[in-house]
Parts: structure tokens; C-alpha cells; sequence
């Protein structure tokens, strides 16, 4: 059971809720003989404190934050080196951890992943950083084991980068936040609100924290409870949990559009740090005797029960009980609502077929990554399957520990014996599952896993071109279950099963043995070393005085996912080539933009080359005749105004952190954006980095698609901080329209008006 306060609250000694009401004064006076002011109790969470002490600025409204530590891997670490690098950096200020987990596979058409890796190795030593070779562990497992520290705070360009549990504030970003702290510059915002995620009681045996973490995420992922915020999770039932039954619920809080999470800590923490040979980073966190919540999540583990996720988003969730108890008609709306979301009106999406003779059936199981790859969640599918058999029929599963210590000790623990015994492929730390580059279901196959996102463009489906699969999310315990069944969808509390759980001892060897770590020993003599197809960024125009702008793709789904933006998985090969990687931009959603955006491009290179654009086509001939009809224009100089193409789309970048999402945009002429709301803040800062305007639309637009916008006077606009900006459609007829951006910082102005962060930093 999951509730939500419409109201903020008041927490006493951690553990009694006082909501926010005419009453709350008196109560809290009575029960604990103190006034409560509301901003001082504010400053009684823990996020305060770790957020206070992180923060450079005198202002605790305007935070510029500085982080402990950074952390990227292989599809984003190149583009934020060469970011950096083309801005000034001459070594890494803090420890910079270099994981190879994304692309760690022979690659095919594009950048070769090794070489990549050899750039990683060449940067870890020339500006000393840390350089975790391929399979070795995946980004977020290492960074637990090795990087979290209570009351430490790491930056990753990737979006899941979340260690709360173990007392670290961990925020996912653009590659554009890391390289400013690479260049010893601050992370801005506006301080968040905090939102407590009480935990109660204890959860059933069988129920895992997938389980848990879906069901929080049912309930605060439409309403944006969250969003943007930091969630603390507070209350007795955290100290029922062990660490990794932690770690795997905090990983998914990704998945609520939160900013951040943080923990309480406790003896179970400190022994986590024990094992892994740096009790000297633990401390005790928790709140203080009476803190203050913007909001509340109640979760009452007792209640929760195995959930599913169902295509295509981790918010779509039933327990898996009532699923099994009407599958007809879940399985059609869930068909239904499906295919709403793909574009491809031809392609063929039956779920209501695995459904036989009442039960449902899968074709595929896994567990892997940051999330479902854990010590403790595959030991828990090994007791369940333990002498069992996955059958020899279409059901398959695979499995990949996190990180080798933690697969050494499921070898010597007889946990991967039992599973590949059972019929279970075991597997190397990778992170491809998330993204479609390993176990990719086939064509029309149902897929349940313990990993992160179930989008329509991930897992290797391509909508476009009629490759379709459908994910589910589950826990790894139903996940075993269901393959104990041949693929028989089954909840674990479904069965009687002794779970034990062998004491983890970590083997810090492993990584001494392979992991470089040439943290503040920086060797600016050594040569990056450069594969054939890792190319530098090119060169960006700054904002002109004037912005001409043509609406090329126009995208109405309720939420635009980063993977609709540029897909993940084959894309991956380009990830090093700015250029190359662009020509995927939106193909699984809008295969036109490319060649649009291109032909528009075409306008602003004349344009920059000191043509005059109202010269250069007929379209544009019209177009700049009606714009010198609209009163005070009539003398514009059409040389002062640059062209670009735009996207609109009601909701963009939900999901993940890659700047490429917005990058491939700006390197094929785009200007800006235009939003309803921006999904994260992730996507938006993205898009600033990249010298995007993220403008904001209120109501239902009045442009359409192929009509352009004029935007006089925006760099001054921008400048200016302006509430409203006055823009003008350029369509069959001109009208007068407001755009905003809502509030943006000094440095965020002047990285829009330089064109990008590169740009910026030369300057």
C-alpha cells in the first residue's frame, strides 16, 4: 500500500507524522516541548545538510553546487572529454570514474568499442582519473562499492546514478554538468523541495524491491509528486531492509522523474562499508528531531505485493495477482493503450496471445544491471530455482551480476551453479540488456526483467520499421519463478521457498588488480589516444539578435522519451562522432527530421557565409516578405537573424541523461525547443548546454508543423531574463504568439547566447 499526504509534514524524531495543518504548531509543542518553525524544521532533513555543505553560494535558495566525484561511461565519457578538453581543462579536479559497461561488445558499423576505451585509458592518465575496464562491473555497482561515502555527492551522465541508500546524494545529468565540474565551475539551481518516503513494517518473503520500488512509482510518476525533487526515505521499515534491497529500490527513484534520494543510514550501513574495506566512510544520517517535508510518500511494506510494469513504461503497473486474475482484459487494454503510443499504424502488437488457457506465458527472463544485477537479488533467484528447470521451450533467461566481486562470490556461494543448472545463462557485467545491445527479445516476444525502463524504443525495438517487442518489469524473485513455471507468469510468494542469503565477503583484489587509478597523478605528456571515428565536436554558432525558426517534427504523445529522441542501441557505434550520430536523430519517431533539418541548416551556413537569406529560396523570399509587413520590421536585417529548424513536443526527455538527445539536434542546425513541459530538468539543462533555447508553450499551440516562427529580439530577450517573449508564426497568414523559458541563470543566459557550453568557456 501506497499513500500519498496532500499536505507537508512535520517528522518527530524520525518516526511520528505531524501533518502540516492549523494544528501542527500545538501538536509538535505538546509532544516534544519545541516551537516548530517551518523553515527551521526544513533544515532538519538530511538532504539539507548534504546539500549545505556542497554548496559554494551565500544564497541556500540559489544552490551552486560542487561535487566529490564524477562519474561516466562509454556512450558518454568521449563527449564530455572533448568537451571539456575544447574548453580549457587541463586535469581532472576530482576523481573521474571512467566505467566501460555500455558498449562493451565487438561493435558494428561505427566506433570500435575498444577504441574508446583506449581513449578512456589515454584520459584516466593524462588528466588522472579512474579507468574500470570492459565487464569488470557496471557504472552504478563500482561506484557503490568503491565511490559512496555518506555525505558525499557524485555526478553521472547517467540518468540511473543513485547510491542514496548508502548516505550519498547522486544526481544523473547531462554530459554538459560534468564537464563544467571538470572545469571547476558549479552545478545551479534552485534548491529543491524534499519529499519523505516513509517505509513501515517489513516485507513479505517473496516480495523484492522491484516490487517496491514500482509500486512507489505507480503512484507519483503521473502526478509528478516528485518531480524534480529529492526523496528521502525515512521511517522503521528502512531498517528492515538490507543494503541491496535498498540499493535496488533507490536506483529506480530514477524512474519517478526525481532529482535526487538520500537515506537514512544505520548498523546495516556501516557493516556495508565494513565489508568493503572503508568503514571510515560511514557516518549516521538521519533527520533531525523534527524536520520537514514538502510532501509525503507512505509505504507500507507489509502490503506490497509482486508487481509488474507493463509496456511501456515503469509506471504502468498491476500486481501481478490481479493480472492473473483478469488477463484477457488487461492484456487488451494494455494492447490497446499500446499501440496509441506507436506511430507505425501498420505494425502488429498482440499481447492477448500469451494468454493460454487462462495463464499467462513469457518467452524471456532477465535480471541484470544496476538495478536487478545485486548480490542479493540473484541469490534469492537461485534459491527459487534451485534444482528446478527453465524447460527446453521458447522461455529463455539470462542473468548478469553487477560488478566480478560480486559474481566471484556468487561462483563460490554455488548461486551460479544452481542457476545454469537450472537452464539459466549467466553473464559479464553489462549494461546492454537496459538498451537493446544484449538478450534483445525477438519480434512480438514478452519480455520481463529486473532491470530499469521498458520503453517502446528500447530493448532493440524499432516501431518504425515493424520490430516490436514488449517489456515488462518485474522483481528477479518472480522473475525465477515464473521460470520455474517453463514461463508461466508467477508471482514468488506464489511458492514455498527457503530463502537464505551467505554472508557477501568483497573482493577488493579484483579491481586493485585491474582498475587504473591515477587519481591526482595527472601526466599531461601523455598523447590521447584517438580511434579513426572519435571526432571533435563542430563548430556552433553563437545566438544571433534575431532567431528564424521552421517546426519540423511536431510530436503530441503525452511524453517524448530520450530514446525517441536518438535510440539507443545501434546508434551506440556513432557515439563518438558528433556528425555521423546526428543522422539517427528522432528516425524511430520522425524519420523525415533528418533531411528537414539538414535543408534548413543549409539556410544558416549561407547565412553565416554573409549571404542574405531572404535571398536564398523562394520559401524564404515569402517568409521574410511577411516578416517586414509586421509593423516596426519593415528594415530588418535578415543577416542579423539565424535560421534554424525546432522540434515541439508535449513532454521531451523523459528518460535518460545522454546530452545526445539534445546534441544531434544542435549539430543539425536546431535552435531551440518547444514544450507543453520538460519531462526532467536532465533533458532541459541538455538543451541549454547546447546552446538550445528551451522555450515553453502555454496551451494548445498555434503553429503547426512547417510553419516558421520569428523571434525578434531573442538574444536580448534571453538576456534580459524576460517573463514573456514575443514571437511571431510565419505561416499562411503572421500572428502574434508569447513564448517563455522560464527562469534560467546568469551562466545558463550566457551559454545560450554563446551558442553552446563549449563556446561559452572560450569566451
Amino acid at each position: 500500500m501506497v499513500k500519498l499526504y496532500d499536505t507537508g509534514v512535520y517528522l518527530l524524531s524520525g518516526k511520528e507524522i505531524v501533518c502540516d495543518d492549523p494544528h501542527a504548531a500545538e501538536q509538535i509543542k505538546h509532544k516534544t516541548g519545541k516551537q516548530a518553525a517551518i523553515e527551521q524544521a526544513k533544515r532538519g532533513t538530511i538532504a539539507y545538510s548534504i546539500l549545505k555543505a556542497h554548496n559554494t553560494s551565500s544564497d541556500e535558495a540559489k544552490l551552486q553546487l560542487k561535487f566529490d566525484a564524477l562519474t561516466s561511461h562509454d556512450i558518454t565519457y568521449v563527449g564530455i572529454i572533448q568537451t571539456a578538453r575544447a574548453s580549457g581543462m587541463t586535469e581532472f579536479p576530482v576523481p573521474y570514474v571512467l566505467t566501460n559497461c555500455h558498449n562493451s561488445l565487438c561493435a558494428v558499423g561505427g566506433t570500435i568499442n575498444e577504441d574508446d576505451h583506449m581513449f578512456a585509458l589515454s584520459a584516466a592518465k593524462k588528466y588522472g582519473g579512474v579507468y574500470v575496464p570492459a565487464n569488470l562491473a557496471v557504472i552504478h555497482s563500482y561506484n557503490r562499492e568503491m565511490m559512496s561515502k555518506c555525505g558525499r555527492m557524485i555526478l553521472g551522465s547517467d540518468s540511473h546514478t543513485r547510491y542514496g541508500a548508502l548516505g550519498t546524494m547522486a544526481v544523473g545529468e547531462g554530459g554538459g554538468e560534468l564537464a563544467k565540474q571538470l572545469l571547476r565551475k558549479t552545478y545551479d539551481l534552485a534548491a529543491p523541495a524534499v519529499i519523505g518516503v516513509y517505509l513501515a513494517g517489513k516485507p513479505q518473503p517473496g516480495v523484492g524491491p522491484q516490487d517496491v520500488a514500482l509500486s512507489i512509482i505507480g503512484k507519483v510518476y503521473d502526478n509528478s509528486y516528485v518531480k524534480n525533487k529529492v526523496m528521502e526515505f525515512i521511517g522503521d521499515g528502512v531498517y528492515n531492509l538490507d543494503v541491496e534491497f535498498r540499493n535496488s529500490i533507490d536506483v529506480m527513484t530514477t524512474e519517478t522523474t526525481c532529482w535526487s534520494s538520500i537515506w537514512c543510514t544505520d548498523e546495516k550501513v556501516r557493516h556495508y562499508y565494513e565489508v568493503h574495506g572503508r568503514p571510515e566512510d560511514y557516518r549516521e544520517l538521519k533527520p533531525a528531531e523534527i524536520a520537514y517535508y514538502d510532501g509525503l510518500v507512505y509505504v507500507d511494506l507489509a502490503k506490497i505485493k509482486p508487481t509488474i510494469a507493463m509496456p511501456f513504461h515503469p509506471s504502468n503497473i498491476y500486481t501481478i495477482e490481479e493480472l492473473k486474475a483478469n488477463p484477457l482484459d488487461i492484456m487488451h487494454k494494455v494492447q490497446t493503450e499500446a499501440r496509441q503510443q506507436i506511430d507505425n499504424p501498420d505494425i502488429t502488437l498482440d499481447l492477448v496471445s500469451k494468454v493460454r488457457n487462462g495463464e499467462i506465458y513469457v518467452d524471456q527472463g532477465l535480471v541484470a544491471g544496476c538495478s536487478g544485477g545485486t548480490y542479493d537479488n540473484i541469490v534469492a533467484a537461485a534459491n527459487i530455482l534451485d534444482g528446478q528447470s527453465t524447460g527446453n521451450g521458447v522461455f529463455t533467461m539470462s542473468v548478469y551480476p553487477g560488478s566480478q566481486p560480486a559474481y566471484i562470490e556468487l561462483v563460490k556461494n554455488g548461486a551460479v551453479a544452481a542457476l545454469m543448472d537450472a537452464g539459466v545463462i549467466v553473464r559479464e557485467a553489462f549494461c546492454g540488456p537496459c538498451f537493446g545491445a544484449g538478450d534483445t527479445p525477438a519480434n512480438q516476444e514478452f519480455s520481463i526483467r529486473h532491470t530499469t525502463r521498458n520503453f517502446p524504443n528500447r530493448e532493440g525495438s524499432k516501431p518504425n520499421e515493424g520490430q516490436i517487442s514488449c517489456v515488462a518489469l518485474m522483481d528477479a524473485r518472480s522473475i525465477a519463478a515464473t521460470a520455474r513455471n517453463g514461463g508461466k507468469l508467477t508471482a514468488a510468494t506464489e511458492l514455498d521457498t527457503h530463502y537464505h542469503t551467505p554472508a557477501y565477503a568483497f573482493n577488493r583484489s579484483i579491481y586493485d588488480k585491474r582498475v587504473y587509478n591515477g587519481v591526482g597523478k595527472a601526466d599531461l605528456s601523455v598523447e590521447l589516444k584517438f580511434g579513426p571515428n572519435i571526432k571533435d565536436w563542430p563548430v556552433i554558432p553563437s545566438l544571433t539578435d534575431h532567431l528564424l525558426i521552421k517546426v519540423i517534427s511536431y510530436i503530441t504523445d503525452p511524453v517524448t522519451t530520450t530514446d525517441e529522441l536518438i535510440p539507443s542501441g545501434e546508434t551506440s557505434a556513432f557515439r563518438s562522432n558528433p556528425l555521423r550520430l546526428a543522422e539517427f536523430t528522432l528516425s524511430r519517431k520522425d524519420p523525415a527530421y533528418v533531411g528537414k533539418a539538414k535543408a534548413v541548416q543549409q539556410y544558416e551556413l549561407k547565412r553565416e557565409t554573409g549571404e542574405d537569406p531572404s535571398l536564398l529560396s523562394e520559401e524564404l523570399k515569402k517568409v521574410y516578405a511577411k516578416i517586414k509587413a509586421i509593423p516596426g520590421y519593415a528594415r530588418l536585417d535578415a543577416k542579423k537573424a539565424g535560421i534554424g529548424s525546432t522540434i515541439f513536443a508535449s513532454k521531451p526527455g523523459d528518460g535518460s541523461a545522454r546530452e545526445q538527445a539534445a546534441s544531434c539536434q544542435r549539430v543539425l542546425g536546431a535552435w531551440a525547443n518547444l514544450a507543453g513541459e520538460y519531462a526532467t530538468k536532465r533533458y532541459r539543462s541538455n538543451l541549454i548546454n547546447w546552446g538550445m533555447i528551451p522555450f515553453l508553450v502555454n496551451g494548445e499551440p498555434k503553429f503547426r508543423k512547417d510553419e516558421y516562427i520569428f523571434i525578434p529580439d531573442v538574444k536580448a530577450a534571453i538576456l534580459d531574463g524576460r517573463k514573456e517573449i514575443k514571437a511571431f508564426i510565419v505561416g499562411e497568414n503572421v500572428q502574434e504568439i508569447s513564448l517563455s523559458v522560464g527562469d534560467l541563470t546568469s551562466d545558463e543566459k550566457d551559454i545560450i547566447t554563446a551558442g553552446c557550453l563549449i563556446n561559452y568557456y572560450r569566451e
